[in-house]
Parts: C-alpha cells; structure tokens; sequence
C-alpha cells in the first residue's frame, strides 16, 4: 500500500504541477484535496506546455485515474473550458480518466460577483483573491447553504436551493452595490453543466480507498502552498482551505493512516503573491533579476511575484505542520549566476532569535531575517541529469537545507520540463 501526498512548502508556485505530473509516472491515481480553480499549475512535457487550474495534473498521462475530491470547490463552467482547452491539445479526458466528487461544492455566479464585490469594499484592506468565488463558496459550504455536486443532478433539490439562495445572495450583492441575478438564466445554465458532469461523478471516497486497498499508488496533489493554509498561513493573506497535509483525509474521504509520505515541494528561492510579510523579500535589483529570469509570473493571474532569498525557517515549520518525509527542491537553475547567496536560518524578534513562523502578522512583520551567506554557482545546471553533475557550491546549498530541516531532499527541478528532474533518492 501507498498513498503519498504532494504540497507546496512555501507560499504556492514551487513547482507543484510539473513534480505532480513527474511523480505521476509512479503513480496509478493522482487526486486534487483541496482548493478550486484559483490555482495554477503550469507542466511542460517536451515542446508543449499545459496550464491546469482544476484538474489533477496526472490528467496528461493516459493510464491514470485523475479524481477531484469533496475537499476542492468546483467551478463548472470553468471544469468545462479547462477539459476543452486539454481535448484541443490532445489530451484525452473520459470518465474513465477524471472523477469528480458527489460531495464538492459548487462555485455559482453568485459566489463570484460576492468575492468581487467583497474585495473592492475592503479597499486598502483587500486581500488579494483571484476573484474566482473560491472564498464565498467555501463559507456557504461552512454556513451550511452550499449546493453540492449531488444537489446539482437532483434538479427539484437543485431548484430549491437555489432559489432560496439567490434571494438571500441578492439581498448581499445589492448592499455591496451590485446588480442583482436572474434565477432562471442561472438555473438553466447549471442544469446543462449538470449533465455534461453527470457521467464524472462518483463517491471519490470509495473510489480512493478501494484503489489503496487493491495497492494501487496514490498521489495527493495540494494546491496553493502551506503558508497559505486557513489556519497555519499568514492569516487572512491565506487561501479558504486546508493546503497541509492534513487537509487530505477531509479532502477525499480517507484515514490518515492509509497515507505513507508527505512531499513537500519548495523553490530554491522564495516568492509570493499579493499582500502579507514576507521576512527576505528582495526589494532591489537582485529580486527583479531573479524575477525575470525565473519567469515569475501567476498562471493564473498573471500577477509578479515578489521575490526573495531562501527562507528556511518556513521550510523547517512545513516539514513540521505537515510531516514532510522529503523535499523536493525545484528551479535551482534559476540561481545560476549570481555570485552570492543567501539563506534564512532564523529571524530576530524582540532581541531573541527564534526558528519558527509566528502567527501574529504583527510580530512577522517585525521579524529580521538573519542570513547565511554561500558562494554561488556560474555552472549552466539545466543540462545536468544527475546529483553528481551539479556544482560544488549547489549541492553545499542542498545540502545546507537538508542539515537545517532535518529533511532530506529527494529531487532537485534543474528547469520547467519533466525530464528537468535529477532523482536524488529512491525514497520519497
């Protein structure tokens, strides 16, 4: 039996989609926890490169059974466009390739207009949202108002949800401004989207423990990174779910113990979207250099990233809140060049150094990085296949994050394609 899980340890945008599609190779069923359409994982196979948002990145390999579990927020115009965007690539997608969950929650227009309209009251104080109704969608799942998957193909309880919804979410939209929806163009909207996505659904509980137990491999793929978790984030900088490694048993429908290894990707560096602290920030010439060179841009916003040194205090607080087994360190390319680096292996608060990330955004923002410095490499590492055929001064900084984390690294990403991937270790 095993079923291992794969997450972002830092703030997304490690390298999630192309290590989920390379160690999906290994793996018989690839399944999505977490997150909706806010994500974006960007693989390259060859001369080709595909931008997934929703479905599970193991969907460009034939033999794998993809499935998106009761844990992610489905939009399903977006689901639709997203499987027509992968058919015209030529890429198959059949029930019999991608399950969806009977009990995921529907993102309705509503949900959308709400997040938009949210945003733009909070003024300064906004978030950040990728507007696509992730956040509304997972508090009315909470509130328990939600229209499931299951609601959706049941089109009497699908109606009446729905109209009792609209009418209290209309009520919202005009007090924030908005201009109220019309029932009857939405409910016709979803009731084809409902069949369309009728012959993908299944109880993807039962699907994914059977697999298990018939020992079939299983692969979790995270969406977002851990520091944007609801609970262990830089709260409310964070995403609406549980982006740890924790959030995979609720996600899908499964005990924790039927789980044998927890991933954790990380860049060799560190970037972020939006608002929030961000402890090695590089506000200076050397951020934008490693910005542009690493193409650090949102796949699904198309937002900049902030850019900074490697933070190893965050990685040490993944492996723990997540119990990482391994590290998978990716675009280690990006730093070929630069004749210095640093490395983050505390930060000063108060006079006292301390190896953990605290909750209070308040005394995060307080917190002095304090650095390592390492010799840089000026090596080209994208052509290199092997561990032994890195630089000295890479593998000294590989090495530095494997002493500080008490984890090992098990793959290091040398560029975006698949076959960019040197397997350090057998072991996850």
């Amino acid at each position: 039996m095993s079923a291992f899980i794969v997450l972002g340890a830092q703030w997304g945008d490690e390298g999630k989609g192309k290590m989920t599609d390379y160690l999906a190779e290994e793996a018989d069923v690839v399944v999505r926890f977490q997150g909706g359409n806010n994500a974006g994982h960007t693989v390259e196979v060859e001369d080709k490169q595909y931008k997934l948002h929703l479905i599970p990145s193991g969907i460009l390999h034939d033999d794998k059974l993809n499935v998106i579990g009761n844990g992610v927020v489905v939009d399903p115009k977006a689901l639709f466009t997203e499987i027509d965007y992968l058919i015209n690539l030529g890429i198959k997608v059949t029930p019999e390739k991608l399950v969806v969950s009977d009990r995921a929650n529907v993102i309705m227009p509503y949900h959308r207009e709400l997040d938009a309209l949210k945003e733009k009251a909070r003024g300064k104080n906004d978030i950040g949202t990728t507007g696509k109704g992730i956040g509304p969608c997972y508090t009315d799942k909470v509130e328990r108002c939600g229209i499931r998957v299951c609601d959706l193909l049941h089109k009497e309880v699908f109606e009446e949800k729905l109209r009792i919804n609209i009418e209290m979410k209309n009520d919202y939209i005009k007090l924030l401004g908005g201009e109220p929806l019309i029932f009857d163009k939405i409910f016709n909207e979803y009731l084809a989207y409902a069949e369309r996505l009728r012959p993908f659904v299944k109880d993807t509980s039962v699907v994914v423990y059977d697999k298990i137990k018939e020992d079939k491999r299983v692969l979790f793929e995270g969406a977002q990174g851990m520091l944007l978790d609801i609970d262990y984030g830089t709260y409310p900088y964070v995403t609406s779910s549980n982006t740890t490694s924790g959030g995979v048993s609720n996600g899908v429908g499964i005990g924790p113990t039927m789980i044998t290894n927890a991933v954790g990707i990380a860049k060799s560096y560190t970037t972020r979207v939006g608002k929030g602290p961000f402890p090695t920030e590089l506000e200076d010439a050397t951020g934008d250099w490693i910005r542009e060179k690493g193409h650090e841009y949102g796949t699904t916003t198309g937002r900049s990233r902030r850019c900074g040194w490697l933070d190893l205090v965050i990685l040490k607080t993944s492996v723990r809140v997540c119990g990482l087994t391994s590290l998978v360190v990716t675009k280690i390319d990006t730093l070929a060049g630069l004749n210095k680096l640093k490395v983050c292996v505390g930060y000063e608060l108060n006079g006292k150094v301390i190896d953990y990330f605290p909750a209070s955004l308040e005394d995060l923002a307080k917190c002095k990085p304090v650095y390592e410095e390492f010799e840089g490499w000026e090596d080209e590492v994208a052509n290199a296949r092997s561990y032994e055929e890195l630089p000295d001064n890479a593998k000294k900084y590989l090495k530095k994050i494997e002493e500080f984390t008490g984890t090992k690294v098990s793959i290091v990403g040398v560029g975006p394609k698949r076959d960019q991937s040197i397997r350090v270790t057998a072991e996850l």
